[in-house]
């Protein structure tokens, strides 16, 4: 059976120092895959490469069994896959509504019923109080919500997560670890995401891998990884910390 999402042999070089380095992985339908590492360790830079915002120096990326490689931001959303930033950048001076509009004409939706869909999509990440609040005024767990609303948006067959959780508290991550679970559960949607709370990554992912300076160190299951002596080591430190 052809994965859903291949990703075989992937590196990329800065100036002679490779930021990712033969990294391969595949994904199955409705699987989710967690990503970790130290700082530097090459995971954003790895999802640009997925993504198409960077070009690899070498390597495939196949999408149900369609080769990806080297395709534009734009043609990779058309072709399934979409994702999130760490950095949020909606357009401030539009509502929560309106950002969400833009991006599902953005993803080729009907201009007739572009605003309805938007309006569900809002509703569905937990959005609804602040559907036509400037998306300027937005806290943190609001914007992070919207960002994932903006990537739901082209209703994507596989979502990459760049530290979705990152900057809230936990009374604010379980709900968007629901929603992720549903995603999962209830439509297929594959997940890859990076992220530095463990206590997310062991309640969401179905297997890990782990990137130390651009290679990939390991992967396995959460409690085979959080396990291995070399992850300890180079970056979960004396003990798995729920937190960190």
């Amino acid at each position: 059976m052809t994965a859903l999402l291949s990703v075989e042999n992937l590196t990329k070089s800065f100036r002679g120092l490779r930021a990712v380095d033969d990294v391969s992985f595949d994904l199955d339908e409705g699987a989710i895959l967690g990503v970790i590492g130290p700082n530097g360790a090459g995971k954003t830079t790895l999802f640009n490469l997925i993504a198409g915002a960077l070009r690899p120096d070498t390597g495939r990326v196949a999408l149900a069994g369609r080769d990806i490689t080297g395709y534009p931001p734009h043609r990779v959303l058309a072709a399934g896959m979409a994702r999130t930033f760490q950095l949020m950048r909606p357009f401030t001076s539009m509502s929560v509504l309106e950002n969400v509009t833009i991006a599902v004409l953005a993803a080729g939706g009907a201009r007739r019923t572009a605003r309805q869909d938007a309006a569900d999509i809002v509703e569905r990440v937990g959005l609804g109080r602040w559907r036509d609040a400037p998306s300027a005024g937005l806290p943190t767990a609001a914007l992070k919500r919207l960002e994932l609303a903006r990537a739901l948006a082209s209703r994507p067959r596989v979502l990459l997560l760049d530290e979705v959780l990152a900057g809230l508290v936990p009374a604010e991550r379980e709900p968007v670890m629901d929603l992720l679970d549903e995603l999962r559960d209830r439509e297929g949607v594959a997940l890859v995401f990076v992220e530095h709370i463990m206590a997310a990554v062991m309640r969401l992912a179905d297997s890990v891998l782990v990137l130390d300076v651009g290679r990939v160190l390991t992967t396995g299951t959460p409690q085979e990884v959080t396990r291995d002596p070399r992850v300890v080591e180079a970056y979960l430190g004396e003990e798995p910390d729920a937190e960190r």
